[in-house]
């Protein structure tokens, strides 16, 4: 799961009850300007109680969540429901149908893919990604995962980003990443 949105990679891994989403720094104008390498793309709403994580168009991606936001509290915390009634007005809604950015997002229970175009979408497996290096973390994510690694969920999806800035030139080293 992931698309072809240019400057950021994010990454959700669930191991051993936990969740993470973990995501880099960069924010990149056209092909060849690197605006900013510390942004923060991986954030707690609703009281802390959900993490979402952002790729896409940063002004966007901050309009989204904080309708997500709204949708959780309309929704007295339920993920799913909140999710789905995200997609459906930004779906349908003339102004949020032009917002380019995608939103991956946990309760530590849960983890969606949620997208302008309908999409709520669970991942198979144990993790998910987006972005423009979101193809290299999750293969990172799932080889992990795979191998059996000790390792925790952050600590995956840590490794999985740093793997993914070393081949997406969208993507940087600089990590931030939440876990519930």
């Amino acid at each position: 799961m992931s698309n072809d949105l240019r400057g950021t990679t994010i990454v959700a891994v669930r191991k051993d009850g936990r969740v993470a989403i973990a995501g880099d720094g960069q924010v990149t104008q056209g092909q060849s300007s690197i605006l900013k390498g510390n942004a923060r793309k991986v954030r707690r709403i609703y009281n802390d109680r959900i993490v979402i994580g952002f790729a896409g168009s940063t002004a966007d991606a901050i309009t989204l969540y904080e309708l997500f936001e709204k949708k959780l509290a309309e929704d007295n915390g339920d993920l799913t429901r909140a999710a789905v009634d995200l997609a459906k007005q930004w779906r349908v809604d003339k102004q949020l149908r032009n917002l380019e950015a995608l939103l991956l997002a946990t309760d530590g229970k849960r983890m969606f893919y949620i997208s302008g175009v309908g999409d709520v979408i669970e991942p198979e497996d144990d993790c998910m990604a987006i972005g423009s290096g979101g193809n290299y973390a999750i293969a990172a994510a799932r080889a992990y995962l795979d191998s059996g690694a000790v390792l925790s969920a952050e600590e995956i999806a840590r490794r999985s980003i740093r793997i993914a800035s070393q081949i997406c030139v969208f993507t940087n080293d600089n990590i931030t990443c939440e876990v519930i």
